[in-house]
């Protein structure tokens, strides 16, 4: 069992997420995780950072955690061909230790360029494909040219290249994404404790690392930490097809009014009881993921990482799939 920590991009300015980063290297973290965005969920999140610089400083100033963006959508704001160079350039300065997170996107950070987000699942899935083979392809070195239904790239050539290409985790809300990450991708990613992803993944061919979030919100008292959470993470309880399609943090403001502090508190690990947290933990490793996510909305992050260190670390690696 893997266990990361999440670096919430959308509530921190780029030098706290940094580190943040340091410190969870110190509390005995496997692997950082970044979110990708233009936009924060909420306007009170108050941050949106450039990811790929974030990571470049990270890298610089840790020795042995991973790194991972969770996730990038290579096909509307970014082309393929710029995330296969950010990607293999990330693999060198971290030596080896980036996995590229990737996904077919959110309507919120994707508009932002103006060209559309397509309202279409399938096309979504469609151009993910594409840039898949695309940054395969720009990885095997040389100069390289492809035409897709939806992108191409002509005559492009990525010069520094890793000795090893890094990991590709593909997001996956349902069974067709999840068949994309096994047949073009080396892992899974995820949000929810879904046993049919992971199911799919596997009968699909899958066999990589199965990466997973776990909405987590520490404080002193449970109270506290709902609050936090119900704050500026509100949105987490809206699903997956909310969290795709709305274009602005004034919508996701609109559409999460009507949550509540018991809905956080049922979909979250709130507080400072390690039993709470092993407790939705355990929902993710029944489901089949083997890589946890600790993402915490409560409102003292080197509170939680003090916690993790001293009352997690040991007993998330313990569990194991229930029967």
């Amino acid at each position: 069992m893997q266990i990361g920590y999440k670096l919430a991009a959308e509530g921190y300015g780029p030098q706290e997420l940094v580190r943040q980063a340091v410190e969870a290297e110190r509390a005995g973290f496997d692997f950082v995780e970044i979110s990708d965005h233009y936009h924060p969920w909420l306007d009170n999140q108050g941050h949106s950072p450039f990811a790929w610089t974030v990571l470049g400083a990270i890298a610089a100033r840790t020795e042995r955690i991973g790194l991972a963006t969770g996730v990038t959508c290579p096909t509307v704001r970014y082309h393929p061909a710029i995330i296969a160079q950010a990607a293999a350039t990330l693999a060198l300065l971290s030596d080896g230790r980036f996995t590229l997170g990737l996904g077919a996107g959110e309507r919120l950070n994707e508009h932002v360029v103006g060209t559309g987000f397509p309202d279409s699942t399938a096309v979504r899935h469609e151009r993910l494909r594409e840039a898949l083979e695309i940054i395969r392809l720009l990885w095997q070195g040389g100069y390289r040219s492809y035409e897709g239904k939806h992108l191409r790239i002509d005559d492009a050539r990525v010069f520094d290249l890793p000795p090893k290409p890094p990991v590709i985790a593909v997001a996956a809300g349902g069974p067709e994404a999840a068949r994309i990450a096994a047949t073009l991708g080396d892992g899974l990613f995820a949000t929810e404790p879904k046993p049919q992803i992971v199911r799919a993944y596997r009968e699909a061919g899958g066999s990589g690392p199965r990466y997973a979030e776990v909405p987590m919100a520490w404080a002193r008292d449970e109270h506290t930490a709902a609050k936090a959470a119900l704050e500026t993470s509100r949105w987490a309880v809206t699903g997956w097809k909310v969290m795709s399609e709305l274009p602005n943090p004034v919508n996701f403001e609109a559409a999460s009014t009507t949550v509540r502090e018991e809905d956080i508190l049922r979909q979250f690990a709130c507080g400072s009881d390690p039993a709470r947290f092993l407790e939705v933990a355990q929902q993710f490793v029944d489901a089949g993921f083997d890589h946890l996510v600790t993402q915490n909305a409560g409102p003292d992050p080197d509170g939680f990482l003090e916690f993790y260190r001293k009352e997690l670390d040991g007993p998330l690696r313990a569990l194991t799939p229930r029967r």
